[in-house]
């Protein structure tokens, strides 16, 4: 069957199609993406402005033509951290479903991170042994933990790339005293929230998201292994190294560096940030980035119910 992913998230509203049954790798078909930067449009009073409600519809009204020319068979919509925090958020809610007709599911950041937890086991597999996840997206920054295929324990906190570059990194290039002030706020948060991740030796570390993604095609190594695939692994060090350097440069001049495409360059520095405060939080070296997350936990979930 064909199915259609649409993650309406802080950053972009993106939509991945895929051939999926159960018990089979789903494989992508097609994506559409807009960038919206909707926490961009979070007025004083928390709501969503009118303008980034008008550019939702219009984002999620151009993902909805390309699935229909897709043929899919089944659309799976979901929402993130941008809806899930607007004081305006239900009734954002109702406006696209009376003027496109999906029926966005809000999740929860323990829900994020429990899905992403999904994907994640299921590409490393069980001898990937206990896992520990970061996962950063635009508003959020999720982390769970576990042996089983859904975690023992998961956590969101309100660090994601997009969010903290508009908290935090008001200038472009940014200047030093914001990013000291972003990584103090990073830790004091993170210090809050390690001590409830339940911890065993020798974790596996897994980062996600196209942020962590990002960053390991700047900053990371690839070691090959059976099967033709390359793990892509990143360290504290080569952040240390790279976060600076591209906190130094504009923008716009980001995106001539390896990996670093334009709907990210302007809040990978933030990114780079609150990844290297949240494995120094945990005194992690060293993660593996694995290309599955938050879509393909809920076209898994989705698939293990049809099964």
């Amino acid at each position: 069957m064909r199915l259609g992913v649409l993650d309406v998230g802080s950053n972009t509203v993106h939509l991945l199609v895929v051939d999926a049954h159960p018990g089979a790798r789903p494989l992508p078909a097609a994506t559409h993406k807009s960038v919206l930067r909707l926490m961009r449009y979070i007025e004083p009073d928390g709501g969503i402005s009118d303008e980034g409600c008008d550019a939702l519809l219009a984002a999620i009204s151009s993902a909805l033509r390309v699935a229909e020319e897709e043929d899919i068979d089944e659309l799976l919509p979901f929402a993130t951290s941008a809806l899930r925090e607007a004081t305006n958020g239900p009734e954002l809610l109702a406006r696209v479903r009376e003027q496109t007709g999906v029926d966005l599911q809000v999740l929860s950041g323990a829900d994020e991170a429990r899905l992403t937890f999904l994907a994640v086991r299921r590409w490393l597999g069980w001898s990937s042994g206990r896992i520990l996840l970061l996962d950063i997206g635009g508003g959020s920054l999720e982390i769970a933990s576990g042996t089983d295929e859904y975690p023992d324990t998961a956590v969101s906190v309100p660090l994601g790339a997009g969010r903290a570059t508009i908290g935090f990194l008001h200038d472009d290039p940014p200047r030093d005293e914001q990013v000291e002030e972003l990584r103090d706020h990073a830790r004091r948060l993170l210090a809050e929230v390690v001590p409830e991740i339940e911890r065993g030796d020798g974790d596996h570390v897994i980062g996600t998201s196209k942020t962590i993604r990002s960053l390991a095609r700047l900053a990371g190594s690839a070691s090959a292994r059976a099967g033709g695939d390359d793990r892509v692994h990143l360290t504290r060090s080569g952040l240390a190294d790279w976060v600076p350097r591209l906190g130094r440069m504009p923008a716009d001049s980001r995106t001539a560096l390896p990996g670093i495409t334009s709907d990210r360059a302007f809040q990978i520095v933030a990114g780079g940030i609150v990844l290297r405060e949240a494995m120094r939080a945990f005194d992690v070296d060293e993660l593996e980035v694995c290309p599955w997350a938050l879509r393909e936990g809920i076209i898994l979930r989705y698939l293990d119910h049809l099964d």
